[in-house]
């Protein structure tokens, strides 16, 4: 029997950065969802029960704050971890992320997408 993907949801409204994204995931043996928005990805964490969600926090409509809020007031989400992914670097931005429930903070222009792919592995890891 084939081995479940882990399933990752990545909420980024750049294009760019969520295909790039996606691409070096999927590269490392994930399932990826794409949400390009809070709402978006709002909507997909209810209805796919990703294991991860990678969370920008400046974002149109519904920003990464107000989605995590969501999450984690939803009993049906509120177990999945949230890690923010954002160039938000000041040290209230990051307490307020980590307060509002995300398991980590970090910061975009500090790593590769192979660096992040890494992160999120041993961070699977580290929960199992």
């Amino acid at each position: 029997m084939a081995k479940k993907k882990v399933k990752i949801l990545v909420v980024e409204d750049e294009g760019f950065l969520l295909n790039l994204y996606q691409a070096r995931l999927e590269q490392a043996g994930y399932e990826v969802i794409k949400g390009s928005n809070g709402a978006e990805g709002f909507s997909l964490a209810s209805l796919e029960l990703p294991d991860l969600i990678l969370l920008d926090v400046m974002m149109p409509q519904v920003d990464g704050y107000e989605m995590l809020q969501k999450v984690k007031a939803n009993p049906k989400t509120k177990k999945i971890p949230v890690i923010i992914f954002s160039n938000l670097s000041q040290k209230e931005e990051v307490e307020k992320g980590l307060r509002l429930g995300a398991k980590d903070f970090i910061i975009k222009t500090s790593v590769t997408p192979t660096e992040l792919a890494a992160k999120v592995k041993e961070y699977l890891k580290s929960t199992k």
